[in-house]
């Protein structure tokens, strides 16, 4: 039997404010990447329809979903434009190495489609898209990186979407291999590759 004496000091609990434990959780909102953003899919084939005409198509090679935020920038579409033209997502079938050659040396297309959703952020259920660039100012930038594309690789081998219309996009995902790329400093050396071999 234990004295009151001998028992160890009994632990304090300290509740946290709501207030404190709101400072010290992660930002709800998290911090927006201000940066071009684009997703790069290697397809089979891939096409845009619309009002039930078919306006691009491409057979083997990228179809990139490109989002333009409010604060990019000619430096951003370069970036882009540069990544995404060199990315090593073909096999070299007189080497049997995968991940070894880009669109150009395969001589397939691109096929470029405008998709400002790609900076959508969720209010409670209801998506906002405050972040994107403006649509009077976004359509002569877009038109501008797809000339760029054009200028890098061949104005052949570049296709497009119609700027602001409804898109249908259907495209074969190719592996399927998706990546996003962001044109910002703290993303110019990191890509995300996902590829499911099921």
């Amino acid at each position: 039997m234990h004295s009151l004496s001998s028992l160890p000091p009994v632990a304090v609990l300290c509740r946290v404010s709501p207030k404190r434990r709101r400072l010290a959780a992660p930002g709800r909102r998290g911090t927006q990447i201000r940066a071009m953003r684009a997703v790069v899919q290697r397809v089979a084939s891939a096409s845009v329809e619309v009002e039930g005409r078919i306006v691009s198509e491409i057979g083997p090679g990228l179809l990139v979903l490109v989002g333009l935020h409010e604060s990019d920038t000619d430096s951003d579409a370069e970036y882009i434009c540069r990544k995404v033209l060199n990315m090593r997502l073909f096999p070299n079938e007189s080497t049997g190495r995968g991940w070894d050659q880009n669109v150009m040396q395969k001589n397939y297309g691109v096929l470029l489609v405008s998709q400002f959703t790609l900076y959508g952020v969720l209010k409670g259920n209801k998506p906002d898209f405050h972040v994107a660039m403006p649509p009077q100012s976004a359509k002569s930038f877009y038109d501008s990186v797809v000339e760029r594309f054009r200028k890098a690789y061949s104005p052949d081998a570049i296709k497009d979407g119609i700027f602001g219309a409804k898109m249908k996009v259907n495209l074969v995902n190719d592996g399927p291999v998706t990546m996003q790329l962001d044109s910002s400093a703290s993303a110019k050396n990191t890509a995300n590759t996902v590829e499911d071999s099921s």
